[in-house]
């Protein structure tokens, strides 16, 4: 009988987690369309990136461009699982990137965006969270294959990350926000 009540004591504490996901995972034909846009413009933008100037988009001090697309979980919760799928194509598909980095680096990047769809009313905090989210995980990540110890990976790929979404991200949300009406997010 005392395990009932801690049961759903749990439950309560998981239940915004479930309420999010039920948000997010409906499958309505816009937002699999927007999802699946957002994948693709991630992973082709990297791809190009990375063939125009090799290494940008790969380096400990990394400059993705695609990582500008992280403010998109600012206006629909389909840019979770897009960046994710964009994110996990474009290190799946590069040859130079770590072993792990089509796990942590996807994981890393699904947090950012999750953390930036619950942060959506606090754009200037939500902005951070991909140079900390990655930081933080590809900056272990990069310790552990590479060396160099963790806090001085961590801190150049959140400088990485930090100047992207800062400069090239917070353009593209200032932008999306004054052309609100032309799209359907």
């Amino acid at each position: 009988m005392g395990a009932l009540p801690s049961f759903f004591m749990g439950w309560v504490r998981l239940r915004p987690f479930f309420d999010f996901w039920s948000i997010v995972m409906k499958k309505t034909s816009s937002s699999l369309a927007h999802g699946a846009m957002i994948a693709a413009l991630y992973a082709a933008l990297s791809y190009l990136q990375n063939v125009i100037f090799p290494g940008s988009a790969s380096q400990m001090i990394q400059f993705r461009v695609a990582e500008s697309l992280n403010v998109l979980a600012f206006f629909t919760p389909a840019a979770i699982p897009g960046l994710s799928i964009g994110c996990a194509v474009f290190n799946l598909a590069f040859a130079a990137a770590l072993p792990l980095d089509i796990l942590i680096g996807t994981a890393a990047t699904a947090l950012s965006a999750w953390a930036m769809w619950l942060l959506r009313r606090r754009p200037w905090l939500g902005l951070w969270m991909p140079a900390v989210f990655n930081g933080a995980l590809v900056g272990w990540e990069l310790s552990f294959f590479m060396g160099g110890g963790f806090w001085l990976n961590c801190g150049c790929v959140a400088l990485g990350e930090a100047l992207v979404m800062l400069t090239l991200g917070n353009l593209l949300r200032l932008t999306l926000l004054k052309h609100r009406s032309r799209f359907s997010f």
